[in-house]
């Protein structure tokens, strides 16, 4: 269960990240609470599943989901650049997400 609190934690890092840039700046207050709802959701579940996984492994796993998921919200839905260095950096994070999960024993 742990690895299922850990990705959904994940994903509201990705929904609050979104939600910080639709805040322009914490100027607009819909966003601006949904943010913290959001990021306050995401903190709980990356605590459960620190119980049973890792402190390293749980946070680094988290970031880089945040991480890679924020780089596609932002290419997808805001038209940010994909060029052939960024797609090359953040296929470097996925790949470390993914050893990190492999080198797990959880």
């Amino acid at each position: 269960m742990a690895w299922v609190y850990l990705f959904a934690a994940g994903v509201l890092e990705v929904v609050w990240a979104f939600l910080m840039k639709a805040s322009a700046g914490f100027t607009r207050p819909w966003p601006t609470v949904g943010m913290i709802v959001f990021m306050i959701g995401s903190f709980g579940l990356l605590s459960l599943s620190m119980r049973t996984l890792p402190l390293g492994t749980a946070y680094a796993i988290w970031t880089g989901i945040g991480a890679v998921g924020a780089f596609a919200v932002g290419a997808l839905a805001l038209g940010e650049p994909l060029t052939p260095l960024r797609i090359a950096g953040v296929t470097l994070v996925a790949s470390g997400l993914i050893v990190l999960k492999l080198a797990s024993s959880h």
